[in-house]
Protein backbone atom coordinates (compact mmCIF):
# COMPACT_ATOMS: atom_id res chain seq x y z
CA UNK A 1 0.00 0.00 0.00
CA UNK A 2 0.81 3.95 -0.31
CA UNK A 3 1.39 3.55 3.70
CA UNK A 4 4.30 1.09 3.37
CA UNK A 5 5.92 3.06 0.48
CA UNK A 6 5.70 6.19 3.31
CA UNK A 7 7.38 4.15 6.03
CA UNK A 8 9.72 2.40 3.95
CA UNK A 9 10.92 5.54 1.30
CA UNK A 10 9.62 8.75 2.41
CA UNK A 11 9.98 9.03 6.06
CA UNK A 12 13.59 7.74 5.96
CA UNK A 13 14.20 10.23 2.90
CA UNK A 14 12.64 13.08 5.26
CA UNK A 15 14.66 12.42 8.40
CA UNK A 16 17.69 12.66 6.07
CA UNK A 17 16.92 15.91 4.95
CA UNK A 18 16.69 16.93 8.86
CA UNK A 19 19.67 15.32 9.77
CA UNK A 20 21.27 17.58 6.60
CA UNK A 21 19.49 20.53 7.33
CA UNK A 22 21.28 20.54 11.11
CA UNK A 23 24.79 19.88 9.70
CA UNK A 24 24.39 22.80 7.24
CA UNK A 25 23.23 25.16 10.25
CA UNK A 26 26.47 23.83 12.93
CA UNK A 27 28.62 27.49 11.80
CA UNK A 28 25.50 29.44 12.43
CA UNK A 29 24.63 27.15 15.67
CA UNK A 30 28.29 28.41 16.72
CA UNK A 31 27.97 32.08 16.19
CA UNK A 32 24.86 32.33 18.12
CA UNK A 33 25.50 29.79 21.14
CA UNK A 34 29.15 29.34 20.36
CA UNK A 35 30.31 25.07 21.90
CA UNK A 36 26.55 24.58 23.63
CA UNK A 37 25.36 24.76 20.03
CA UNK A 38 27.42 22.70 18.67
CA UNK A 39 27.38 20.00 21.01
CA UNK A 40 23.37 20.58 20.91
CA UNK A 41 23.49 20.30 17.18
CA UNK A 42 25.36 16.77 17.79
CA UNK A 43 23.27 15.35 19.97
CA UNK A 44 20.08 16.02 17.98
CA UNK A 45 21.98 14.81 15.25
CA UNK A 46 22.73 11.51 16.80
CA UNK A 47 19.21 11.45 18.36
CA UNK A 48 17.82 11.50 14.79
CA UNK A 49 20.00 8.76 13.28
CA UNK A 50 18.92 6.27 15.77
CA UNK A 51 15.59 7.38 15.30
CA UNK A 52 16.09 6.74 11.81
CA UNK A 53 17.99 3.30 11.88
CA UNK A 54 14.95 1.78 14.30
CA UNK A 55 12.30 2.88 11.65
CA UNK A 56 14.11 1.42 8.97
CA UNK A 57 14.71 -1.92 10.96
CA UNK A 58 11.05 -2.13 12.37
CA UNK A 59 12.16 -1.55 15.64
CA UNK A 60 9.12 -1.47 18.24
CA UNK A 61 7.77 1.79 18.71
CA UNK A 62 9.23 3.08 22.27
CA UNK A 63 7.71 5.90 25.11
CA UNK A 64 8.54 9.38 24.78
CA UNK A 65 11.02 9.49 27.73
CA UNK A 66 11.07 13.97 27.43
CA UNK A 67 9.18 16.27 29.51
CA UNK A 68 6.98 17.70 27.06
CA UNK A 69 3.45 18.32 28.01
CA UNK A 70 1.91 16.17 25.99
CA UNK A 71 4.62 12.86 26.46
CA UNK A 72 1.72 11.25 28.73
CA UNK A 73 -0.69 11.58 25.98
CA UNK A 74 1.65 10.02 23.74
CA UNK A 75 2.67 7.11 25.93
CA UNK A 76 -1.23 6.63 26.49
CA UNK A 77 -1.77 6.47 23.21
CA UNK A 78 1.00 3.65 22.66
CA UNK A 79 -0.47 1.74 25.42
CA UNK A 80 -4.12 1.80 23.80
CA UNK A 81 -2.27 0.57 20.41
CA UNK A 82 -0.25 -2.20 22.19
CA UNK A 83 -3.75 -3.37 23.47
CA UNK A 84 -6.23 -3.45 20.65
CA UNK A 85 -7.31 -6.82 20.29
CA UNK A 86 -6.71 -7.17 16.61
CA UNK A 87 -3.29 -5.91 16.65
CA UNK A 88 0.13 -7.97 16.90
CA UNK A 89 0.67 -6.62 20.85
CA UNK A 90 4.05 -4.37 20.12
CA UNK A 91 3.50 -1.97 17.50
CA UNK A 92 6.49 -1.41 15.66
CA UNK A 93 7.00 1.03 12.08
CA UNK A 94 6.10 -1.65 9.57
CA UNK A 95 3.22 -2.94 12.13
CA UNK A 96 1.10 -0.35 12.98
CA UNK A 97 -1.93 2.07 11.56
CA UNK A 98 0.07 4.52 9.29
CA UNK A 99 -1.26 7.95 10.97
CA UNK A 100 0.09 6.71 14.19
CA UNK A 101 3.64 6.26 13.30
CA UNK A 102 3.96 8.63 10.53
CA UNK A 103 2.55 11.39 13.85
CA UNK A 104 4.91 9.53 15.71
CA UNK A 105 7.77 10.22 13.61
CA UNK A 106 7.48 14.28 13.89
CA UNK A 107 6.96 14.04 17.51
CA UNK A 108 10.39 12.68 17.74
CA UNK A 109 11.85 14.79 15.01
CA UNK A 110 10.03 18.10 17.68
CA UNK A 111 11.89 16.23 20.72
CA UNK A 112 15.04 15.82 19.30
CA UNK A 113 15.57 19.50 19.28
CA UNK A 114 13.21 20.32 22.49
CA UNK A 115 15.36 18.35 24.55
CA UNK A 116 18.93 20.08 23.22
CA UNK A 117 18.92 23.72 24.12
CA UNK A 118 19.94 26.25 23.11
CA UNK A 119 18.84 25.36 19.65
CA UNK A 120 15.33 23.70 20.62
CA UNK A 121 13.27 25.99 19.14
CA UNK A 122 15.21 25.74 15.31
CA UNK A 123 12.88 24.73 13.05
CA UNK A 124 14.17 21.91 10.79
CA UNK A 125 11.40 22.68 7.85
CA UNK A 126 11.44 26.46 7.93
CA UNK A 127 13.75 26.57 4.95
CA UNK A 128 11.84 24.74 2.90
CA UNK A 129 8.67 26.37 3.78
CA UNK A 130 10.28 29.68 2.70
CA UNK A 131 11.09 28.36 -0.12
CA UNK A 132 8.14 27.34 -1.65
CA UNK A 133 6.96 31.07 -0.56
CA UNK A 134 9.53 32.60 -2.29
CA UNK A 135 9.56 30.19 -5.37
CA UNK A 136 5.17 30.63 -5.58
CA UNK A 137 5.72 34.34 -5.99
CA UNK A 138 4.51 34.62 -9.36
CA UNK A 139 1.24 32.65 -8.50
CA UNK A 140 0.78 34.79 -5.58
CA UNK A 141 0.92 37.73 -7.44
CA UNK A 142 -1.47 36.66 -9.27
CA UNK A 143 -3.96 35.69 -6.70
CA UNK A 144 -3.29 39.10 -5.01
CA UNK A 145 -3.96 41.40 -8.13
CA UNK A 146 -7.01 39.35 -8.63
CA UNK A 147 -8.45 39.88 -5.00
CA UNK A 148 -7.37 43.25 -4.83
CA UNK A 149 -8.95 43.98 -7.86
CA UNK A 150 -12.23 42.05 -6.84
CA UNK A 151 -12.37 44.35 -3.61
CA UNK A 152 -12.71 47.32 -5.81
CA UNK A 153 -16.22 46.36 -6.35
CA UNK A 154 -17.44 43.34 -4.09
CA UNK A 155 -20.11 46.29 -2.74
CA UNK A 156 -21.60 45.86 -5.83
CA UNK A 157 -22.01 42.23 -6.47
CA UNK A 158 -25.09 40.57 -6.81
CA UNK A 159 -25.91 37.06 -4.67
CA UNK A 160 -24.68 35.16 -7.84
CA UNK A 161 -21.79 37.25 -8.62
CA UNK A 162 -20.52 36.81 -4.68
CA UNK A 163 -21.37 32.96 -5.13
CA UNK A 164 -19.33 32.87 -8.27
CA UNK A 165 -16.17 34.41 -6.52
CA UNK A 166 -16.42 32.78 -3.71
CA UNK A 167 -16.69 29.10 -5.66
CA UNK A 168 -13.84 30.39 -7.49
CA UNK A 169 -11.26 30.82 -4.24
CA UNK A 170 -12.60 27.81 -2.73
CA UNK A 171 -11.34 26.29 -5.82
CA UNK A 172 -7.91 27.80 -5.54
CA UNK A 173 -7.70 26.85 -1.91
CA UNK A 174 -8.15 23.30 -2.65
CA UNK A 175 -5.96 23.12 -5.53
CA UNK A 176 -3.23 25.15 -3.18
CA UNK A 177 -3.30 22.07 -0.89
CA UNK A 178 -0.98 20.07 -3.99
CA UNK A 179 1.97 22.48 -2.38
CA UNK A 180 2.77 19.70 -0.19
CA UNK A 181 6.65 18.77 1.18
CA UNK A 182 6.16 15.89 3.27
CA UNK A 183 4.09 14.50 0.55
CA UNK A 184 6.96 15.32 -2.12
CA UNK A 185 9.94 14.30 0.93
CA UNK A 186 10.53 18.29 0.67
CA UNK A 187 11.25 18.55 -3.12
CA UNK A 188 10.34 21.64 -4.59
CA UNK A 189 6.45 21.72 -4.82
CA UNK A 190 5.80 25.56 -5.59
CA UNK A 191 2.58 27.27 -7.09
CA UNK A 192 4.19 28.23 -10.56
CA UNK A 193 1.21 29.57 -12.42
CA UNK A 194 -1.77 31.73 -12.11
CA UNK A 195 -3.67 29.18 -9.69
CA UNK A 196 -6.48 31.03 -11.50
CA UNK A 197 -5.91 30.29 -15.01
CA UNK A 198 -6.75 26.57 -14.84
CA UNK A 199 -9.57 26.35 -12.56
CA UNK A 200 -12.35 25.74 -15.52
CA UNK A 201 -10.43 23.04 -16.74
CA UNK A 202 -9.89 21.04 -12.84
CA UNK A 203 -13.55 21.05 -12.37
CA UNK A 204 -13.72 17.13 -13.58
CA UNK A 205 -11.14 16.29 -11.19
CA UNK A 206 -13.09 17.12 -7.78
CA UNK A 207 -14.69 13.90 -7.07
CA UNK A 208 -17.46 15.68 -4.48
CA UNK A 209 -18.24 18.99 -5.26
CA UNK A 210 -20.54 20.34 -1.71
CA UNK A 211 -19.66 24.08 -2.66
CA UNK A 212 -23.47 25.00 -2.87
CA UNK A 213 -24.07 23.23 0.12
CA UNK A 214 -21.32 25.98 1.62
CA UNK A 215 -23.20 28.91 0.32
CA UNK A 216 -26.34 28.21 1.63
CA UNK A 217 -25.14 27.77 4.27
CA UNK A 218 -23.26 30.81 4.82
CA UNK A 219 -26.03 32.53 3.35
CA UNK A 220 -28.62 31.46 5.71
CA UNK A 221 -26.21 32.16 8.51
CA UNK A 222 -25.85 35.63 7.54
CA UNK A 223 -29.45 36.01 6.90
CA UNK A 224 -30.32 34.49 10.97
CA UNK A 225 -27.31 36.21 12.62
CA UNK A 226 -28.69 38.85 15.22
CA UNK A 227 -27.12 41.65 16.89
CA UNK A 228 -24.88 39.19 19.48
CA UNK A 229 -24.27 36.71 16.90
CA UNK A 230 -21.39 36.57 14.64
CA UNK A 231 -21.21 34.75 11.81
CA UNK A 232 -17.66 32.72 12.75
CA UNK A 233 -15.99 30.48 10.09
CA UNK A 234 -12.88 28.50 11.34
CA UNK A 235 -10.00 27.10 9.01
CA UNK A 236 -8.13 24.26 10.16
CA UNK A 237 -4.85 24.80 8.19
CA UNK A 238 -2.78 22.62 5.70
CA UNK A 239 0.45 23.81 4.26
CA UNK A 240 2.21 26.86 4.55
CA UNK A 241 3.61 28.63 1.54
CA UNK A 242 1.34 28.99 -1.77
CA UNK A 243 -1.96 27.28 0.53
CA UNK A 244 -1.47 29.42 3.48
CA UNK A 245 -1.86 32.84 1.01
CA UNK A 246 -5.06 30.90 -0.74
CA UNK A 247 -6.47 30.31 2.50
CA UNK A 248 -5.76 34.11 3.45
CA UNK A 249 -7.29 35.22 0.18
CA UNK A 250 -10.45 32.56 1.48
CA UNK A 251 -10.85 33.99 4.55
CA UNK A 252 -10.08 37.95 3.45
CA UNK A 253 -13.18 37.37 1.19
CA UNK A 254 -15.48 35.75 3.22
CA UNK A 255 -15.00 39.04 5.50
CA UNK A 256 -14.87 41.32 3.28
CA UNK A 257 -18.40 39.92 1.49
CA UNK A 258 -19.69 40.08 4.63
CA UNK A 259 -20.57 36.11 4.61
CA UNK A 260 -18.68 35.76 7.43
CA UNK A 261 -17.79 38.30 10.43
CA UNK A 262 -14.60 36.33 12.43
CA UNK A 263 -12.36 33.94 11.04
CA UNK A 264 -10.46 31.45 13.41
CA UNK A 265 -7.21 29.80 11.92
CA UNK A 266 -5.84 26.67 14.02
CA UNK A 267 -2.27 25.92 12.98
CA UNK A 268 0.22 23.72 14.67
CA UNK A 269 2.00 24.18 17.58
CA UNK A 270 5.02 22.64 16.59
CA UNK A 271 6.89 22.14 13.31
CA UNK A 272 4.94 19.08 11.15
CA UNK A 273 4.19 16.85 8.92
CA UNK A 274 7.32 19.40 6.51
CA UNK A 275 5.03 21.71 5.38
CA UNK A 276 2.47 22.93 8.34
CA UNK A 277 1.85 25.43 9.31
CA UNK A 278 2.75 27.25 12.38
CA UNK A 279 2.31 30.70 14.20
CA UNK A 280 5.59 31.36 13.16
CA UNK A 281 4.96 30.30 9.42
CA UNK A 282 1.69 32.35 9.45
CA UNK A 283 2.98 35.45 11.18
CA UNK A 284 5.77 35.50 8.72
CA UNK A 285 3.79 34.95 5.61
CA UNK A 286 1.38 38.19 6.57
CA UNK A 287 4.90 39.72 7.21
CA UNK A 288 6.82 38.99 4.01
CA UNK A 289 3.57 40.26 2.25
CA UNK A 290 3.10 43.26 4.02
CA UNK A 291 6.50 44.32 2.74
CA UNK A 292 6.82 43.08 -0.47
CA UNK A 293 7.96 45.44 -3.26
CA UNK A 294 4.55 44.85 -5.19
CA UNK A 295 1.74 47.00 -4.33
CA UNK A 296 -1.61 44.03 -4.30
CA UNK A 297 0.74 41.67 -2.17
CA UNK A 298 1.61 44.26 0.74
CA UNK A 299 -1.92 45.54 0.71
CA UNK A 300 -2.89 42.04 1.26
CA UNK A 301 -0.15 41.51 3.89
CA UNK A 302 -1.23 45.23 5.13
CA UNK A 303 -5.00 44.48 5.29
CA UNK A 304 -4.42 40.83 6.93
CA UNK A 305 -2.35 42.17 9.59
CA UNK A 306 -4.98 44.71 10.38
CA UNK A 307 -7.35 41.91 10.72
CA UNK A 308 -5.44 40.32 13.36
CA UNK A 309 -5.10 43.47 15.61
CA UNK A 310 -8.55 44.01 15.16
CA UNK A 311 -9.59 40.64 16.18
CA UNK A 312 -11.33 39.72 13.25
CA UNK A 313 -8.58 36.96 12.36
CA UNK A 314 -7.68 34.98 15.22
CA UNK A 315 -4.52 32.61 14.71
CA UNK A 316 -4.96 29.78 17.71
CA UNK A 317 -2.77 26.07 17.92
CA UNK A 318 -3.81 23.58 19.99
CA UNK A 319 -1.52 20.43 21.01
CA UNK A 320 -4.35 18.20 19.75
CA UNK A 321 -3.56 18.58 16.37
CA UNK A 322 -0.30 17.29 16.65
CA UNK A 323 -1.30 14.09 18.66
CA UNK A 324 -1.77 10.40 16.82
CA UNK A 325 -5.69 10.93 17.42
CA UNK A 326 -8.27 10.99 15.10
CA UNK A 327 -10.80 13.58 15.22
CA UNK A 328 -13.59 11.30 16.65
CA UNK A 329 -12.04 11.22 20.00
CA UNK A 330 -11.31 15.04 20.25
CA UNK A 331 -14.24 15.62 22.47
CA UNK A 332 -12.66 13.43 24.69
CA UNK A 333 -8.93 14.03 24.23
CA UNK A 334 -9.60 17.86 23.88
CA UNK A 335 -13.04 18.75 25.31
CA UNK A 336 -11.90 22.42 25.14
CA UNK A 337 -10.60 22.13 21.48
CA UNK A 338 -13.94 20.58 21.17
CA UNK A 339 -15.95 23.27 22.79
CA UNK A 340 -14.57 26.11 20.53
CA UNK A 341 -14.84 24.47 17.58
CA UNK A 342 -19.02 24.05 18.76
CA UNK A 343 -18.86 27.88 18.66
CA UNK A 344 -18.08 28.19 14.70
CA UNK A 345 -20.96 28.13 11.76
CA UNK A 346 -18.48 26.13 9.20
CA UNK A 347 -15.62 24.33 9.86
CA UNK A 348 -12.86 24.10 6.79
CA UNK A 349 -10.77 21.12 6.93
CA UNK A 350 -7.81 21.82 4.46
CA UNK A 351 -5.94 19.39 3.27
CA UNK A 352 -5.13 15.38 3.62
CA UNK A 353 -3.40 14.33 7.01
CA UNK A 354 -6.70 16.32 8.12
CA UNK A 355 -9.31 14.00 6.24
CA UNK A 356 -6.87 11.30 7.51
CA UNK A 357 -7.54 12.24 10.96
CA UNK A 358 -11.43 12.65 10.14
CA UNK A 359 -12.41 9.76 8.46
CA UNK A 360 -10.39 7.40 10.87
CA UNK A 361 -7.52 7.30 8.36
CA UNK A 362 -9.18 3.73 7.41
CA UNK A 363 -9.54 1.38 4.15
CA UNK A 364 -13.14 2.52 3.81
CA UNK A 365 -15.76 1.73 0.46
CA UNK A 366 -15.70 4.59 -1.77
CA UNK A 367 -19.33 5.10 -1.45
CA UNK A 368 -19.58 4.61 2.77
CA UNK A 369 -21.50 8.14 3.28
CA UNK A 370 -19.24 11.08 4.55
CA UNK A 371 -21.29 11.94 7.35
CA UNK A 372 -20.50 7.62 8.53
CA UNK A 373 -16.88 7.57 8.56
CA UNK A 374 -16.84 11.15 10.68
CA UNK A 375 -17.40 8.72 13.38
CA UNK A 376 -19.95 11.01 15.66
CA UNK A 377 -17.40 14.26 15.07
CA UNK A 378 -19.72 16.68 14.50
CA UNK A 379 -19.28 19.87 16.66
CA UNK A 380 -20.39 22.39 14.14
CA UNK A 381 -21.51 21.72 10.08
CA UNK A 382 -17.91 20.89 8.20
CA UNK A 383 -16.22 20.93 4.84
CA UNK A 384 -13.24 19.12 4.10
CA UNK A 385 -11.08 20.74 0.98
CA UNK A 386 -8.16 18.45 0.31
CA UNK A 387 -6.40 17.13 -2.83
CA UNK A 388 -6.41 12.92 -2.74
CA UNK A 389 -2.73 11.92 -1.27
CA UNK A 390 -3.80 8.78 0.49
CA UNK A 391 -5.67 5.64 0.33
CA UNK A 392 -8.55 7.04 1.97
CA UNK A 393 -11.84 8.07 0.34
CA UNK A 394 -15.28 8.16 1.00
CA UNK A 395 -18.55 9.73 -0.13
CA UNK A 396 -18.50 8.67 -4.00
CA UNK A 397 -21.19 7.55 -5.67
CA UNK A 398 -21.61 4.10 -6.41
CA UNK A 399 -19.00 2.83 -8.80
CA UNK A 400 -17.30 6.25 -8.90
CA UNK A 401 -13.73 4.80 -7.34
CA UNK A 402 -13.85 1.81 -9.26
CA UNK A 403 -14.20 3.74 -12.44
CA UNK A 404 -11.43 5.56 -12.00
CA UNK A 405 -9.45 2.94 -10.56
CA UNK A 406 -9.51 1.28 -13.58
CA UNK A 407 -8.16 3.75 -15.84
CA UNK A 408 -5.86 5.53 -13.36
CA UNK A 409 -4.07 3.11 -10.87
CA UNK A 410 -2.32 5.75 -8.86
CA UNK A 411 -5.78 8.10 -8.82
CA UNK A 412 -5.38 7.90 -4.68
CA UNK A 413 -2.26 8.70 -4.09
CA UNK A 414 -1.20 11.36 -7.32
CA UNK A 415 -2.65 14.22 -5.45
CA UNK A 416 -4.34 14.94 -8.95
CA UNK A 417 -8.23 14.64 -7.72
CA UNK A 418 -9.66 16.55 -4.96
CA UNK A 419 -13.06 17.10 -3.13
CA UNK A 420 -14.56 19.98 -1.34
CA UNK A 421 -16.56 17.54 0.76
CA UNK A 422 -19.35 18.59 3.05
CA UNK A 423 -21.34 17.62 6.15
CA UNK A 424 -23.85 19.57 8.05
CA UNK A 425 -23.21 17.51 11.13
CA UNK A 426 -26.39 16.54 13.39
Amino acid sequence: SFAYFTIKDRLPQILTRVIDTLHRHKNEFFEEHGEKGVEAEKRAISFLSKLRNELQTDKPVTPLEDELPDAALWNRYLDYQRNLPNGNGEPSWFQSPWLYVECYMYRRIHAALAQNPPIDNFDVFKEGKAQNFFESQEAIIALCTYFQELLKNIKDLDEKQLQEELFKLLQVSLWGNKCDLSFSAGEDSSQKSSPLQSLENMVPYILVNDMEKVWSLLVNARKNRTERSNVRVDIILDNAGFELVSDLVLADFLLSSKLADEIYFHGKSIPWYVSDTTKHDFNWTIRQLGSANHMWMSRCGINWEGNLKKGVWVFCDHMFWTLPHDFSSMSEVAPDLYAELQKSNLLLFKGDLNYRKLTGDRKWEYSVPFHQALNKFHPAPLCSLRTLKCDTQVGLKPGQGEQIQASEPEWMVSGKYGVIQFDAGL
